[in-house]
């Protein structure tokens, strides 16, 4: 009998790996279960996508959202293919409560990891998109790969949101700069078509979400708040990505505002979509090619899967959902271990699911259930696993 264990991450827990080998080891304790498991931890474009796809990490220096100097990692899946996660330097974790800021965060850090990876060999970059503590439309990544952004008497802004009101013209990465920023190539656009330069490296967006740059679902209304921004602090931020939008369209001659993933990860979907001829790819797609998943679950007899929290937005395409979709298409039962199943949604999830099991016993409080998650995991699947032989 195989079993293929594919969980996402347990956020603020474990990581979709860690999550993998704590139900592994729950399976291979219950002493009945000695057969082949085979782990494929999955993820969306968010946080988690460069753990799940890369076969080897390097650390470089870069800058967090707020500019602060740090060292991030991101990941090779080949010679010549890095998997850059923007969480890794950009991201909202690296940043206290008190400390957001909207308005001055950017995603320079990413264009450094980007840069970094430019300059050691890379033809294709995989950029997963999540948990940004930004809104900056890109500004900052393109800014570190070379872009210069500059108002109407030619003085330049740094590539700061707080500055996109002033913007009256862009200028693109030049072939004569003095500097390493000269190892991207920018791409070409001619009437909003992107035209084919086998010089520009392939860039690749990895998204699950669809939001675009702009508007009541767009990236300041809905992904603000939780990066620190009040009303009035959202207004501006929509108001300086529409200019940007509009200065993107007059000077590189393409507009991806209404583009789906545009607004992901406060905009760097649109970013990268104008500034690096990006394409919009499904992380878990991305995640599902790479591992063969399809395959995998075809010649498997049992499905286990998981997250911290099994609720509506499962429902929407999240990794165990699509996971279980693969499931259902081969006839396999598919099981989910969750933190938290939301019972509002709990007939609706039993559809997708064969079984919904959490992890930890009732009078167990969160705080202590997210604290020792591989144990309560690692527990759970051992006393499931007597149900996945039946």
């Amino acid at each position: 009998m195989r079993v293929l264990v594919a969980p996402d991450k347990f956020k603020g827990s474990l990581s979709a790996r860690e999550a993998a080998e704590a139900i592994a080891r729950g399976l291979l304790q219950s002493g009945i279960f000695q057969d082949k498991i085979e782990l494929r931890p999955i993820a969306d474009g968010g946080e988690g996508f460069a753990d799940a796809l890369a076969k080897w990490k390097i650390f470089a220096r870069a800058h967090d959202a707020l500019g602060r100097e740090i060292v991030a990692d991101y990941g090779w899946l080949d010679a010549e293919t890095a998997v850059v996660e923007m969480s890794a330097a950009s991201g909202l974790w690296r940043i206290a409560p008190h400390e957001r800021d909207p308005l001055r965060a950017n995603t320079f850090g990413t264009g450094e990891l980007m840069r970094d990876a430019l300059a050691r060999g890379a033809k294709k970059i995989l950029v997963g998109l999540g948990g940004s503590a930004t809104n900056d439309g890109g500004i900052g990544m393109a800014a570190a790969l070379g872009y210069e952004f500059v108002t109407s008497d030619g003085e330049p802004l740094k590539p700061l949101p707080e500055n996109l009101l002033a913007l009256m013209h862009i200028k693109p990465p030049r072939a004569d700069n003095k500097n390493d920023a000269q190892i991207f190539q920018p791409p070409f656009f001619e009437n909003g078509e992107l035209q084919k330069d086998d010089a520009a490296p392939i860039i690749i967006a990895a998204c699950d979400v669809e939001n675009p740059l702009l508007g009541e679902r767009g990236a300041s209304r809905i992904y603000g708040p939780q990066k620190g921004a009040d009303a009035r602090t959202i207004e501006t931020l929509e108001l300086s990505l529409e200019q940007l939008a509009d200065i993107v369209a007059q000077d590189l001659d393409c507009d991806f505002r209404d583009a789906p993933g545009a607004g992901a990860a406060g905009g760097l979907g649109f970013g990268l979509m104008s500034f690096c001829g990006a394409k919009m790819r499904s992380g878990f797609e991305i995640i599902a090619e790479a591992h063969q998943l399809e395959k995998t679950v075809a010649a498997s007899d049992f499905v286990i899967t998981g997250e911290g929290r099994i609720d509506a937005q499962t429902l929407f395409g999240k990794g165990p959902a699509r996971i279980a979709a693969l499931a259902r298409k081969h006839g396999k039962p598919v099981i989910a271990f969750a933190g938290a199943v939301e019972n509002e949604t709990r007939e609706q999830l039993a559809q997708i699911f064969d079984a919904m099991i959490e992890i930890a016993p009732r009078d167990v409080s969160q705080s202590e259930s997210m604290r020792d998650a591989a144990h309560f995991l690692e527990n759970a699947a051992m006393r499931a696993a007597g149900n996945f032989r039946a």
